[in-house]
C-alpha cells in the first residue's frame, strides 16, 4: 500500500500530511444517489452524507484550512455552512469521494470490520453529543456534534494505512485484557494513539473544541464535557448495555444534564440507532 512504512510518530504525521483520505462505499454510493437526482441535490442533503462519515467530513474540514480565505476570521465548523461557501460543483471536484475504504482493505477484511465498527462508535458519540448540546442549549451544537465524530479519526486512518500493526495490537488485548491501550500501543507502534490524535487534530486545524479534549485545564467546561461523556457512553455500550461502566456514565450523564440517572438511562437507551446495515463489509 505504501512504498515505505513509516516507522516513528513524526514520519506517521508526515505521511498523512501527504495521503489522501479515504472514504466509506456507504458515502460514494450515497453522494452518486444524489448527484442522480438533481431534485434531491443541494448542500442540506450532501451535508447529511458527509457527516455520516468522520472520515469524509474530516478530509472536508482539511481541505477548507488548507484552502481558507484570507479574508475568513473563523473556523468552519458546520458542514452545511461550508458546502454553501465551497459550492458542490467545487466540492465534487476538489475533495472528491476517492479512494473507499473498503477496497483499501479488501485482503485485511478483520482490519474493516474494526474500522467500521470504529465509525459506527463516532457516529453513536456524535448524535448523544448533539442530542446532549441542545438540550442544553448550545449555540453551536454542530461543532459539538463533529469533535465527537473526530474523536477516533487516527485510530480509523491508521486502520486503513496500517493494519498489520493494528491487527497486532488488537490480538495482544484480546489475549490479555489487562494490557493498557496505551503501552500495546508503545509497544507495537512506538507512540500513543492519543499523541497522534492529538498532533493530527493540531497541524490539520481542526475544530477548537475537538483540540481542547486533551487540555486538561478546560476538562470541566461544560462542551468538554459533553463530547467525553459521549464518546465514553459510544464505547462502554458499543457491545450492549450490560458493561459495568454505564451506571458511572448515566450519573455522569445525569449531573450535566440536571436530570435523574434512571431517566438518563432511559434517554439514551430509546436514541435513534445509527444504522448498522451498512457498517458491515459484504460477505464473501
Amino acid at each position: 500500500m505504501m512504498p515505505q512504512q513509516p516507522k516513528s510518530l513524526a514520519a506517521w504525521l508526515a505521511f498523512f500530511g501527504q495521503a489522501e483520505i479515504p472514504v466509506l462505499r456507504h458515502t460514494v454510493r450515497e453522494l452518486e444517489r444524489l448527484c442522480a437526482d438533481e431534485t434531491q441535490l443541494n448542500a442540506r442533503s450532501v451535508a447529511d452524507v458527509v457527516t455520516d462519515d468522520p472520515l469524509m467530513t474530516v478530509k472536508l474540514l482539511r481541505y477548507l484550512q488548507t484552502h481558507k480565505h484570507r479574508n475568513q476570521k473563523h473556523e468552519l465548523v458546520d458542514v452545511k455552512q461550508a458546502l454553501l461557501m465551497l459550492g458542490l460543483d467545487t466540492l465534487f471536484r476538489e475533495v472528491p469521494a476517492t479512494p473507499v475504504a473498503e477496497d483499501m482493505l479488501r485482503d485485511h477484511r478483520v482490519a474493516l470490520v474494526h474500522l467500521l465498527h470504529t465509525v459506527r462508535r463516532a457516529q453513536r458519540a456524535a448524535h448523544y453529543a448533539y442530542d446532549w448540546a441542545l438540550r442544553l442549549h448550545d449555540l453551536h451544537a454542530e461543532e459539538i456534534f463533529v469533535s465527537a465524530l473526530l474523536t477516533y479519526v487516527s485510530e480509523m486512518l491508521m486502520w486503513c494505512f496500517n493494519p498489520e500493526q493494528m491487527l497486532e495490537i488488537a490480538k495482544r488485548q484480546a489475549t490479555d485484557p489487562a494490557l493498557r491501550s496505551v503501552d500495546v500501543q508503545q509497544q507495537v507502534l512506538g507512540f500513543a494513539g492519543a499523541e497522534l490524535q492529538r498532533q493530527l487534530t493540531t497541524e490539520w486545524l481542526l475544530p477548537e473544541l475537538l483540540r481542547n479534549l486533551t487540555d486538561s485545564a478546560l476538562a470541566k467546561t461544560v462542551r468538554v464535557r459533553i463530547v467525553k461523556l459521549a464518546v465514553n457512553l459510544a464505547r462502554h455500550s458499543a457491545h450492549g448495555w450490560d458493561n459495568a461502566a454505564l451506571p458511572d456514565d448515566y450519573r455522569e450523564i445525569a449531573a450535566l444534564l440536571r436530570m435523574e440517572p434512571d431517566k438518563v438511562m432511559a434517554l439514551v437507551k430509546a436514541a435513534p440507532a445509527v444504522d448498522e446495515d451498512w457498517t458491515e463489509p459484504p460477505a464473501g
